[in-house]
């Protein structure tokens, strides 16, 4: 059984649930309206799946609810913002507008949001890049769980890489090429869900603490996520590492804890953006991708990744989820 909540009230009460356990006003409204988009695009273990515990987390401490973002311009095509050991969203928010500036200057520009608490679904952040008429590439990194081809420590996060490219309205909700993904085999949300039901996990996601593959959840979680792909998808996730912790001066993946741990040091995580519009170098753009698309579309069954997405005015919640978020929010 399952009740429809409208999208617009999930972001009410995710606003109210936020603000109830310290956010402030901009701060809150800000990871609301990720909160409402992750669950519209059917990102389930990005949106409310999140809530409880960046609430827990704001009464203890561990994110900082009121940060300021500082924003500064190390160069000409380079905006960074500080996010204080707060949200990545409003942080965000505060350099976008500079970081479209920058590259519609310069060609291209990078956008480095550096100290802040894990920003959750990476393409909602490119999709915006691409809302502005540029291609949006960026780069997290996460707590320690994935561990090195042939191994069976973790040394980085799930470190997710999302590329949006806007179609010619630069409707977010119409990208002509939008994806959003972990470069480890799976996301860890995936096997703690699978705990929380007592099912196992497919083969091929994880080793157990001595590095055996193993489908039994538990046992994934006391030994690591692998790479997709194997020493490929290890060397974008180093990649994302470098960007993210490297380029911005946050936390490597080794030092993170859990990310949904109510306590603990801030998560000082760090993203880095690369905004560049598709106009620079050629005025063939459009009619190189149409080549490439055209291409896709010709094969029954096949699709760019982003093109399909439904956008939900109202998603269908489990009763005991939304009950949660009600209290959070005091209603």
């Amino acid at each position: 059984m399952t009740i429809s909540v409208t999208i617009e009230k999930v972001r009410h009460l995710s606003e109210a649930a936020l603000r109830a356990h310290g956010a402030g006003a901009v701060q809150a409204a800000s990871v609301a309206r990720a909160v409402a988009r992750a669950e519209a695009v059917g990102n389930v273990i990005c949106g409310l799946y999140y809530l409880e515990s960046y609430c827990l987390q704001l009464r203890s401490g561990r994110v900082r609810g009121q940060a300021v973002p500082r924003v500064s311009r190390p160069r000409p095509g380079a905006v960074k913002v500080d996010a204080g050991f707060g949200f990545a969203q409003p942080a965000f928010d505060a350099g976008l507008g500079e970081a479209v500036a920058a590259a519609r200057t310069n060609a291209v520009a990078t956008l480095a949001v550096a100290h802040a608490h894990t920003c959750t679904a990476l393409g909602y952040f490119t999709e915006r890049i691409g809302a502005e008429g540029l291609i949006g590439l960026g780069f997290t990194n996460a707590s320690p769980v994935v561990a090195p081809p042939g191994g069976a420590r973790p040394v980085i996060g799930t470190n997710p890489i999302a590329l949006t490219v806007p179609g010619p309205t630069r409707d977010p909700d119409r990208p002509l090429l939008q994806f959003d993904f972990s470069t480890s085999a799976v996301a860890l949300g995936k096997i703690t869900m699978a705990k929380a039901a007592g099912i196992p996990i497919p083969a091929g996601w994880a080793v157990d603490a001595d590095g055996r593959p193993t489908t039994d959840p538990d046992a994934a979680l006391q030994g690591a996520l692998v790479s997709a792909g194997g020493h490929k998808g290890w060397g974008f996730g180093l990649m994302a590492e470098v960007m993210a912790a490297c380029l911005t001066g946050s936390v490597n993946s080794l030092d993170v804890s859990g990310l949904k741990a109510a306590e603990g040091p801030p998560h000082d995580l760090g993203q880095l953006y690369i905004l560049i519009d598709p106009a620079t170098h050629t005025d063939e753009f459009a009619a190189r991708f149409a080549r490439l698309a055209d291409a896709v579309a010709d094969q029954d069954g096949a699709r760019l990744p982003g093109t399909r997405r439904v956008i939900r005015e109202a998603v269908a919640l489990d009763p005991d989820l939304w009950a949660r978020v009600q209290a959070l929010a005091g209603t």
